[in-house]
């Protein structure tokens, strides 16, 4: 019995429990959000959309009680709306904080022991304010990190050399904002590196690098908002864990060296995100992401 709940039912956590439904991804699904009559209206519209789908899923409104047993919770909680185009997500840290620390605490007194998968921003801080607040071991609390960014720099890339973004390999590290970098040392297509491949292709890597950065504002700008990629990438990453897939993937967790929630791969499982895996990165990338831990600090402590 799969069981997964979803707090916030904005944008993002409402196309969150659209695609878990949609394919049969959960045999329950808890849905939360304080805003009642939202809540109410997202459960209605999937309970009317249940004899037309090929899978059943139980969907209710629920409490943090009736997440206390919960194999994975989503958090989709946010307030996008403070965030101008162009700008940084951190604008969002003190609405989100207060929320993230009580749900935190709520988990922890209903004794949720499963696997949270943060999507809040600024998800590096977030992630670390719930893995705090609930008390689950470091493993079990996961953020979507760079995920959907090394998505962005794999489609960016995929369309400068006419390759499908599946066939590429490679990671975006560091903050899920600006001063994440594509580690180019781990980029690779078609048999190539992607010093081979700029060669070849006559490719700006830096134009590439910062068009994938961008790339969620590019959304953001034209509807006020993101959620169909960023909610996909929060369902793979969930049903990691739902298969315990023992599969390498890039996402924000606890690296213990650099002392931050910060996005490198991890192995995903239904134990949570292992730290063991140890990219080879050359040294300009090595000091990119001892700054990019450096940058979430600082700008958590800004911002609080």
């Amino acid at each position: 019995m799969r069981k997964v709940a979803v707090l916030g039912q904005g944008h993002v956590g409402a196309t969150v429990a659209h695609i878990i439904v949609d394919h049969g991804y959960a045999d329950q699904l808890v849905l939360f959000d304080a805003r009642k009559e939202k809540l109410q209206a997202e459960v209605l519209d999937l309970h009317d959309a249940a004899s037309l789908l090929d899978h059943h899923v139980e969907v209710s409104a629920g409490t943090f009680e009736d997440m206390a047993d919960a194999d994975v919770i989503i958090s989709a909680i946010g307030r996008i709306d403070l965030i101008e185009p162009g700008g940084d997500r951190f604008t969002e840290l003190k609405a989100n904080l207060p929320s993230a620390q009580e749900i935190g605490a709520e988990l922890k007194r209903v004794g949720f022991k499963g696997i949270l998968i943060a999507i809040t921003n600024p998800v590096d801080v977030i992630t670390s304010v719930y893995q705090e607040a609930t008390g689950l071991p470091v493993e079990r609390v996961m953020g979507t990190g760079t995920y959907l960014d090394t998505a962005r720099m794999k489609r960016v890339l995929g369309e400068a050399i006419g390759l499908d973004p599946r066939s590429i390999q490679g990671y975006v590290l560091g903050e899920h904002g600006d001063s994440q970098f594509v580690a180019w040392s781990t980029v690779k297509a078609l048999g190539q590196s992607a010093q081979t491949l700029a060669q070849t292709y006559h490719l700006d890597l830096p134009a590439l690098e910062q068009a994938a950065r961008q790339g969620g504002f590019d959304v953001f700008n034209g509807k006020r908002y993101t959620n169909v990629a960023i909610a996909h990438a929060a369902v793979s990453l969930m049903n990691l864990v739902l298969s315990n897939a023992q599969q390498e993937a890039i996402v924000s967790h606890f690296d213990a060296e650099l002392n931050s929630y910060i996005s490198t791969p991890a192995v995903i499982s239904a134990q949570g995100a292992s730290d063991v895996v140890d990219l080879q990165l050359n040294e300009r990338e090595k000091t990119l992401l001892a700054q990019s831990a450096q940058t979430i600090a600082e700008k958590a402590a800004i911002n609080q």
